[in-house]
């Protein structure tokens, strides 16, 4: 029997790292930690093995598509593919940064998004069957959806809003924002929101193609949202701790082999949520 595998990106600190935590106790076979920075990543590593835990390291930057295209490689050849794929890596501007919103709009969702894109393209091909796919949202999304104009409402609700579209749609964010006329075309002034917005409906598009294309192979993919958590990204403020953060993205990833449900759907406290 090949060696299942477990990919969490973005997992050197924060909600990823409690992700890889919990799934060093509750998976049975290797997670690996991932990370941009290699000497962060291996010095994360080596904490949680003086923990008592197993994970491995391999580098992974998703802005950076030849570091998506490696580490595909690597997991393809190594493994012949991967059982769990959590999508975790992510950014948010401070409320007090002061970068122009234009450029918090470029930057977020790049990466939020459009990187987040690049991993489900490069990754998705290699999940096997039985596999899970866990795209870290936020409630955000869902607010900002209901923020939009009923025109933008309308396509990010519908069940024929097509890859291709959606991605013209963030593009257009992007642009608007730079001539200030995002809130003239049906945009909510937060970039997070509509990056989050985007990643929860491109989950819904890529779940109805799992479907039809690969029905036989029990492939469960849903976005979720961890909650408010203490991390670098969300302040000290927040509510709950990275594992209980954790708690939801780690509930998707083990959904039990005999499970068809939630599939395309956005979860919750372990609840699937409305759109």
């Amino acid at each position: 029997m090949s060696t299942k595998v477990a990919v969490v990106t973005g997992s050197n600190k924060g909600i990823g790292l409690a992700i890889v935590k919990a799934l060093c106790q509750q998976f049975e076979g290797v997670v690996y930690v991932t990370a941009r920075d290699i000497g962060r990543g291996k010095e994360t590593v080596e904490t949680l093995v003086s923990e008592g835990l197993k994970p491995m390291f391999h580098q992974l930057d998703i802005n950076d598509l030849s570091s998506i295209t490696a580490a595909a490689a690597y997991f393809k050849d190594k493994y012949g593919g991967v059982d769990i794929l959590v999508n975790n890596a992510g950014i948010a501007f401070k409320e007090a940064d002061t970068t122009p919103f234009a450029v918090q709009a470029e930057v977020t969702l790049k990466t939020n998004f459009f990187a987040t894109r690049d991993m489900l393209t490069h990754f998705l091909p290699l999940v096997k069957t039985g596999g899970r796919v866990v795209n870290i949202s936020s409630f955000v999304g869902s607010r900002t959806l209901n923020q939009c104009s009923p025109a933008l409402q309308e396509r990010f609700r519908s069940e024929d809003l097509s890859e291709e579209e959606l991605v013209g749609l963030m593009q257009r964010f992007v642009e608007e924002t730079k001539k200030d006329e995002h809130k003239k075309g049906g945009w909510p002034n937060t970039a997070y929101g509509v990056s989050k917005t985007g990643v929860t409906a491109l989950s819904f598009i890529l779940a109805r193609r799992l479907s039809r294309e690969r029905h036989g192979d029990k492939i469960l993919l849903n976005a979720c949202c961890p909650g408010w958590v203490r991390t670098d990204m969300a302040g000290t403020k927040a509510p709950k701790s990275p594992e209980e953060g954790a708690e939801t993205p780690v509930y998707l990833a083990l959904l039990p082999p005999d499970a068809n449900q939630p599939h395309g759907q956005f979860v919750s406290d372990k609840h699937v949520q409305p759109w």
